[in-house]
């Protein structure tokens, strides 16, 4: 029996069933496809349980530097069972709550796997979902107006270098670790690899970071991943950027991986109980029945316009599938977008350069628009203000002092181009930078928004001071 849906959306993570949830706002039919559990890898497998453990990192980090504040402990013992414990009964709540919104939205959810067909008795169109059901039982047949693909993204690997779950790890087998390693060789130096180094670092594991590029975070700004590297340094982390990590080089010794890199023209080896490989993920295409359609591909990215159609216009594709940015929150209102446009609307589209970047180690390191060098390369004639939280008050109370905040801006504008930021709480401060670059603000605008004392947002307006060389506290 074939089942009739205004939309159907193959993917139920963060892009997935928030798309499902705002077209069944808009009057639409829906319904989701989703082979593994509603959420995604965002709730399961990535931000959910990675933040969890990294908060569990930072307190036990904070326990063991309590004296500084007053308060005597003697022996902070991490337990890393109840670490664990306490990640799945967050990612445990949270999954149930998204399952009550399909159910508050009246969105059908079909456990297992979707795939596209072509032309058929169903549709003359392609489109038509064919849903290889988890439970073993018939396929049930889909036939909606419209598709939403929103299929995510997987960890992938260094060729040559296999996963083997026990020497050489991915993010996923990190989150369901048992017990942590003495020590971890972390390869790539990228938002993963940097996330799992500094909470790993807190917990006590000795960790290496291998960076193909002349420095962390390559793609944020120069400054942030000099301080950055800094921090790192004085967590003894052992950062080595202009690694080319040789995969063959890898083996087994006494129960350690060691693995050798090209550093400088030299080879040196690094020796760790694990490796955890964090060079990226690749986009779930394949295996779709993408080849019974027009869609087209880009070294596995699904090509889409500015409302996320592909080439076969009823069929949108959202999310890590399409590549980008590769943020949930950019995910999330991608699939509301194509749902109004789906629906009629006249959504304006998304605008990247205005879209937030967060990483959650210890220091917080977030950013939005462009960084100094790629406002410079793009002609832009640019002047920078930047102010270090050791002048902040809050931050002095927290005793988390180091970092700073930088915003650049087109001098001859005034307007913002991109805001970067290291140090306490960045991720929830980095929102006033995200308006500022929607309302096409000036660095003088933010100065003139009173920030409360003693807050950490003072770090904002004396930031904005600072681009025209006004900054009070300095």
């Amino acid at each position: 029996m074939a089942h009739e849906y205004d939309v159907v959306i193959i993917g139920g993570g963060t892009g997935g069933y928030v798309a499902a949830i705002r077209a069944s706002q808009l009057g639409l039919k829906t319904a989701i496809v989703e082979k593994e559990a509603l959420g995604g890898t965002c709730l399961h497998k990535g931000c959910i349980p990675s933040k969890a453990l990294l908060w569990s990192a930072q307190v036990f980090s904070t326990v063991k530097q309590s004296e500084d504040f007053g308060v005597e402990t003697e022996n902070a013992i991490l337990n890393f069972k109840k670490v664990q414990q306490r990640k799945t009964g967050i990612v445990d709540r949270l999954y149930k709550g998204v399952q009550h919104l399909m159910k508050k939205g009246k969105i059908d959810v079909y456990d297992g796997f979707g795939r596209i067909l072509g032309p058929s008795i169903f549709s003359p169109l392609p489109g038509t979902v064919s849903v290889e059901m988890t439970d073993g039982s018939e396929n049930e047949m889909l036939v909606p107006k419209n598709v939403i693909i929103a299929t995510g993204s997987r960890t992938k690997s260094l060729p040559g270098l296999d996963i083997d779950g026990t020497y050489i790890i991915t993010s996923d087998e990190a989150l369901e670790m048992e017990q942590l390693p003495r020590s971890m060789i972390i390869i790539g130096g990228g938002v993963i690899g940097i996330e799992w180094a500094s909470m790993l670092a807190d917990f006590g594991v000795e960790v290496a970071i291998l960076e193909y590029a002349e420095q962390l975070l390559p793609s944020e700004d120069q400054e942030v991943s000099k301080e950055l590297e800094r921090l790192f340094k004085k967590k003894k982390i052992n950062v080595v950027t202009r690694a080319k990590v040789q995969p063959d080089t890898f083996m087994k010794d006494g129960g350690f991986a060691k693995i050798s890199a090209e550093v400088d023209g030299r080879l040196k080896e690094f020796t760790g109980e694990k490796i955890l490989v964090a060079v990226g993920r690749n986009p779930n295409s394949d295996n779709l029945g993408l080849q019974n359609t027009d869609i087209e591909l880009d070294n596995g990215f699904i090509k889409v316009n500015e409302y996320y159609q592909t080439k076969e216009s009823h069929i949108y594709a959202i999310g890590d599938v399409i590549g980008g940015l590769q943020l949930a929150h950019a995910a999330s209102h991608e699939g509301i977008k194509a749902a109004e446009h789906i629906a009629g609307e006249d959504p304006s589209p998304i605008i990247y350069d205005h879209v937030p970047r967060c990483i959650y180690s210890t220091p917080e390191i977030a950013g939005v628009g462009l960084t100094e060098d790629e406002a410079k390369e793009k002609g832009f004639k640019v002047k920078t203000g930047k102010f270090s939280f050791q002048a902040i008050g809050k931050a002095l109370i927290f005793g988390e002092t180091d970092g700073f905040v930088k915003i650049v801006s087109d001098e001859d504008t005034n307007d913002i181009l991109g805001v970067h930021m290291i140090g306490p709480n960045v991720t929830d401060l980095i929102s006033e930078a995200g308006l500022a670059r929607v309302l096409d603000a000036t660095a003088w605008e933010i100065s003139q928004t009173i920030h409360p004392h003693p807050s950490l947002g003072e770090v904002m307006g004396e930031a904005a001071l600072a681009v025209d060389g006004r900054a009070i506290h300095i």
